[in-house]
Order: structure tokens, then sequence, then C-alpha cells
């Protein structure tokens, strides 16, 4: 049954934005690939096979949900981390699962140490500490009650990590802030050196970390956006531009590709409006193109009018509002187009492109928040 649009993911641009990443973070750092939001848009149990394939054997995710579509889709000697939410009663499944997950509470942690006893096995824990991000994690009071209580539980515990999270660094607003909280993770540190505590790993950088603050490179690193062949912020990819020195390309490659397909062409006589309402009046005689693709595939309704698209190597513009399930550009003196002919809604095709990045410039909203918004109905296919 053909789709009203499908999503290409490139396995060979994911494989170049790996060796990047790799220079970047040296070959001692283990690698974890951000997953959460359903592999940012791109399709979890299409997007992990195809990184275990690459060689990437470590996947970190938000939820004890996300956790066991992972272990669903990848071999078992891969390591999944749960960087958020688990349920009370679920931490008993996350344990036998063998899955590690972050504890930012003594409660957590109790529970954690209860079900392992009761398993008869260890959990894994990354101890979440708070540096200044006010989210979650241990402050310096309630961390030494964590120590002390894990410390008198390494039968039934193993120490997966010492981590925490950065607020911001993907902007130069937040630089101070961000320093601070390295200095903050250091001293955090050191508490659990006093009490002869060695994580397996310590962890702290993300995407905008590794290029802004390489120093905060640990064991392990946290990637989300850039594997995916986007840049954290344009500040972050002006900073590492500037430092890169004769004819400099871009060293990320967009791994994600939405495509659809024109489903009808009709003539509009001119003074008439198209589509819903009167945002549009067709100012002479026009040829249009109705896309099978609306605010319900997660082309939002605020593109109405602004939209691009890509039809046989050349752009064409939105028109009139974006209906649920449907869009129309204006094709006018291109009479080559026609009904069946593919659409590019993200992606290249020839000299033309459609960047995720055009659509925030219309829309207001980042990369991250525009990716995941893609439906996970939508049929996602490796290239």
């Amino acid at each position: 049954m053909e789709r009203t649009s499908w999503i290409e993911i490139d396995q060979s641009a994911y494989a170049k934005n790996l060796k990047f990443i790799q220079q970047l973070i040296g070959p001692n750092v283990q690698f974890s690939s951000v997953v959460k939001g359903n592999a940012y848009g791109h399709g979890l149990e299409c997007f992990c096979p195809m990184a275990y394939d690459n060689g990437v054997r470590h996947f970190s995710v938000f939820s004890m949900e996300e956790a066991m579509r992972v272990s669903q889709s990848v071999p078992e000697d891969a390591e999944i981390m749960i960087m958020g939410f688990i349920h009370p009663q679920d931490i008993g499944e996350a344990v036998a699962h063998g899955f590690s997950f972050f504890v930012f509470d003594i409660g957590r942690l109790e529970k954690a140490i209860l079900e392992a006893k009761r398993q008869q096995s260890k959990a894994k824990v990354h101890l979440e500490v708070e540096t200044g991000l006010n989210r979650t994690g241990f402050d310096s009071k309630t961390l030494k009650e964590a120590l002390k209580l894990c410390a008198d539980s390494l039968d039934f515990l193993e120490l997966e990590g010492l981590c925490t999270h950065f607020a911001g660094a993907e902007s130069i607003a937040n630089h101070l802030r961000i320093k601070r909280q390295i200095k903050a993770f250091a001293q955090r540190r050191k508490l659990l050196e006093n009490r002869d505590l060695k994580p397996r790993y310590q962890h702290m950088a993300c995407s905008a970390a590794i290029i802004n603050y390489p120093k905060a490179i640990a064991d392990l690193v946290r990637v989300g956006i850039m594997q995916y062949g986007f840049w954290p912020s344009k500040e972050t990819f002006a900073y590492y531009s500037r430092k890169q020195s004769g004819d400099f390309e871009d060293p990320l490659t967009r791994v994600i590709g939405w495509y659809s397909r024109v489903m009808d062409v009709k003539e509009v006589a001119e003074n008439d409006f198209v589509g819903y309402g009167i945002s549009y009046m067709a100012q002479k005689n026009q040829r249009i193109a109705t896309v099978p693709v609306g605010y319900s595939n997660g082309y939002g309704r605020m593109l109405s009018n602004q939209g691009k698209v890509i039809i046989r190597g050349q752009r064409f513009g939105v028109i009139g509002m974006v209906n649920m399930n449907l869009l129309i550009v204006d094709i006018t003196n291109h009479p080559e187009v026609l009904v069946g002919d593919k659409v590019t809604l993200i992606g290249n095709e020839g000299e033309a492109t459609i960047s995720v990045s055009s659509f925030g410039e219309f829309s207001n909203l980042l990369n991250y928040e525009l990716l995941v918004r893609l439906p996970e109905s939508i049929e996602r296919i490796i290239i």
C-alpha cells in the first residue's frame, strides 16, 4: 500500500557523522547514541539497528518504554541507559533487563537496591548530580546521603556513572553558567573519591559541549542532534568553523529525508481564493499541485503561505492554509509537473535543498522540536 509520505534514513551519511564525532572525542571515550523522542524523529526501530550496524553499542533513552523498544530492536550486547522516567513499579524490570539508569533522589536509589536484593542481582545506576541546571539531580547535601547508601550496598549496586546535564551548552549566553557547572561537577566527583567510589563512567558532555567545551569530554559522551547531521545551534557551528583553516565544508550530513508525491494538479482562475479561508488569492490564472501531507503528518500550519517543497529539482512555494492532510503549492509556468511526481519536503534534489532549519526560520521552532513532531506512523526506510 502506497503511503502519503515516507522518510528515508541515509546510512552512509550517518557513518560520516559518526566518524567526525569520533575524531572529536578520541578513541577511548564511550559514544552513547541518544535516541529519545523516537530517535529525534528518525524512527527508533529503524534507526537503532542501523546505528548498531555502524558500530554503536551504547544507547541513551529517556524512559523505560523507550528502553524496551531499543532492546527489542538491537542485539543483546548493546547497552541501554535510561536518563529520565521510570515508574517505581518498573524499576525491577529495569534491573532485570540489565538497563542502567539515572538516580537523582534517595527514593529511586533505595528502590533500585531493594529490587536488586530481591532478584539477587545488581542494579546499574548513574548518580546524577545537580550542578546548576536545577532540574533533577542530587545536591551536595543529598549526594552525601546517597553515597553512604551506595557504599553500604555495593553487593547490590554497580556504579555505572556519575553524571550531570548542562544548562544550554549550545549558547554563548550560558558560558559562565556552564563553566560553573563543570567546576561543580569536579567538586561532586571528589566526594566519591573520598569514599573510594569509582564509577565506570563520568559523563556530562552533549553534542554542543564536545564542540564548545572539549574539556568536559570525560569517559562517555551523550550525543543526540549531531549524529543525525544537525548542529545544536548556529553559534556552535560558527564556533567550530572559525577554528578551521582553508576551504571549509560542513562535516555533518543530514541523515533524514522526507518525501511525498503530487496527488492532484489543476488550474485556478485569477482572483479566486485557494484552500480554506481567504489567506491566499490567485493574482493571475495559476496552476496548483496538491500534496497529501498536512499538519497531522507533522507539516505545521505555521508553514501556510511560507513553506517550500522541491519537485523535479525546482523549489515551489506553499500557498494557502496547510490542512490536516493536504498542502497546496504554486506550480504556475511549470507544465512539466504531473500527478505522481516525487515531492521533497525535507532533503535534496539536484541543486535544491529544503532543510529542517529552513522550517525553523519560518516557524520559530528548533530543529529538535520539528524533528520529534514527525509522526511515528510515517514509514522510515534505510537507504
